[in-house]
């Protein structure tokens, strides 16, 4: 779920909007959005009030969501996907916006359009598919890694901008050394517990933490720590 930045959401599209003169059940209706998630991986989404999404969760909060990892693989069967069961619920909260804005700069373009809100997705239950045979269902708590910290929800934004604005040489090296990206510009847009995020153009990538972090003073230790082993990597 962190390392995309996109995931197709379904919803209970009501008969009437599916169907001219249509009656009866909603209609299964599914479509791709742009995602980011929450420290506690809950999705967040920005949706317009003109969308078919927006008009199906007025009438039925619940939806899903399939975020898709088999990207690039020969045979896809053979690779990790998990459905997110839950409510989509709009919210003011800044964070949130804040963190949609920075893994998808681009939206800002729209994003105080007024027609615009943003979503989170209280989760339910999730279905994973790892391949062949590894399929179970995910309950919500055994989705988070870590324990989810306020001390650096706080100061995720300042770690981020420090990052992008005095060590951006250092976030190159995290994405060519560390995770084999290629091209320089790459940005960082999160940080959680388990890892942060990064972008550069259309794409994104994901680097984990070997140990968990909790506050600015763990997270400043373990990006030191990742630009020694991506240096040594020369």
């Amino acid at each position: 779920m962190r390392s995309l930045d996109r995931a197709t959401l379904a919803s209970a599209l009501p008969a009437s909007q599916a169907i001219p003169e249509g009656q009866g059940a909603a209609w299964p209706y599914a479509s791709l959005v742009l995602t980011a998630v929450d420290h506690d991986l809950a999705p967040i989404l920005l949706l317009s009030a003109l969308a078919e999404h927006s008009k199906a969760i007025a009438a039925d909060a619940r939806v899903s969501l399939l975020f898709d990892g088999t990207t690039g693989l020969e045979q896809p069967l053979t690779g990790p996907r998990l459905t997110v069961l839950g409510h989509a619920r709009r919210t003011t909260e800044p964070r949130l916006r804040q963190r949609f804005l920075a893994r998808h700069p681009d939206a800002a373009l729209y994003a105080d359009f007024s027609d615009f809100h943003v979503y989170r997705l209280e989760i339910t239950r999730a279905h994973l598919v790892a391949g062949f045979g590894r399929i179970r269902w995910v309950e919500p708590a055994d989705l988070v890694g870590a324990p989810v910290s306020m001390a650096l929800i706080e100061r995720e934004v300042d770690i981020v901008s420090h990052m992008n604005e005095d060590h951006h040489d250092a976030i190159d090296l995290y994405a060519t050394r560390l995770l084999g990206r290629a091209g320089t510009g790459w940005r960082m847009t999160g940080i959680d517990a388990d890892g942060f995020d990064l972008r550069r153009a259309g794409e994104v990538a994901r680097l984990d933490f070997a140990v968990p972090i909790l506050d600015a003073e763990q997270a400043r230790a373990a990006l030191v720590a990742l630009v020694k082993q991506a240096r040594a990597a020369l």
